[in-house]
């Protein structure tokens, strides 16, 4: 039953993709931000209220820098996927996985004293590291050289920035805090930054025809983020946390089915390399640290 709430809560994930990109015709990045926090703040106090669950927390500090990375992950993402086929821009922030092992190989080496003698084994890590960033270049190469290649660069940001807050998730679950809070803080700070963004880019013209496709953004994103707590309820398994990249199995549907996007075989192949990576880079994590939590969106 586990396996099937990570499917569904990749499901919903895809399926808010969907309507970022379609919303995103409308309104900038900073409104989709904000709107999706302010939706996702309602739903996660009505849940944390109906499990009992208070809200004041003794973490003010962690949660603002969970939320931060969190914002810039977010806002990133909404970027790349109002740029590129909305396949190639889902897969870019599962890049997280792979950024998540690039900084353990790299904390060895930094940590190695070569006079021990003893070289960090890393090497398995190292290999999925490799792996995905050469997916990464074969799925940009097709868009290089044109203005999809900078919404590019921005998605695999999304990517690095949800690795730093799927970290302090980590820090925080270990200090006891509440899955319902941390999602309901990381709302707020995603309706504060949105407001912000918006006081600098602006406000796109409001027209309630295409607003009601900002409603399924918060109200999908927070049925992921339940459907991926029920999924972890019982303790992580592999199966459970590698059955997250069927998220990007369902934004290519959407994206042949829904856009009409054409990625050519290299793109796919570079999807390949980074779903593979990711997986890999899963289980070496899991054996080194087993039952670690979920990563969030």
């Amino acid at each position: 039953m586990q396996a099937l709430w990570m499917v569904l809560a990749a499901f919903f994930f895809a399926s808010m993709a969907v309507c970022v990109k379609i919303a995103s015709a409308w309104f900038n990045s900073a409104e989709l931000v904000f709107w999706r926090g302010l939706l996702g703040m309602l739903f996660m106090w009505l849940l944390a209220r109906g499990q009992g669950v208070r809200l004041a927390t003794a973490y003010p500090g962690m949660h603002a820098w969970r939320s931060l990375v969190g914002v810039i992950s977010l806002g990133a993402w909404f970027y790349a996927i109002a740029g590129l086929p909305l396949a190639t821009a889902m897969t870019l922030n599962y890049m997280s996985s792979v950024w998540i092992a690039a900084f353990l190989v790299g904390g060895a080496l930094l940590a190695w004293n070569p006079r021990s003698g003893t070289a960090p084994r890393q090497g398995a890590l190292a290999l999925t590291v490799l792996a995905g960033f050469a997916g990464v270049v074969l799925m940009l190469r097709p868009t290089l050289g044109q203005h999809q290649a900078f919404a590019g660069l921005v998605g695999l940001l999304s990517g690095l920035m949800a690795a730093f807050a799927y970290l302090q998730v980590m820090a925080l679950g270990k200090l006891g805090e509440p899955e319902a809070r941390t999602v309901f803080y990381f709302a707020v700070g995603s309706a504060l930054a949105g407001g912000i963004g918006m006081a600098v880019a602006g406000v796109s013209p409001w027209d309630w025809r295409h607003a009601l496709w900002l409603l399924p953004v918060g109200v999908l994103a927070s049925l992921g983020q339940l459907c991926m707590t029920r999924a972890y309820s019982h303790g992580a398994t592999l199966v459970v946390a590698n059955l997250q990249y069927s998220g990007i199995v369902f934004g290519a549907i959407y994206s042949l089915l829904l856009f009409g996007d054409a990625i050519p075989l290299v793109g796919w192949l570079g999807m390949a390399l980074i779903v593979g990576s990711g997986i890999a880079a899963t289980v070496l994590r899991e054996r080194a640290a087993p039952n670690a939590p979920a990563e969030e969106h």
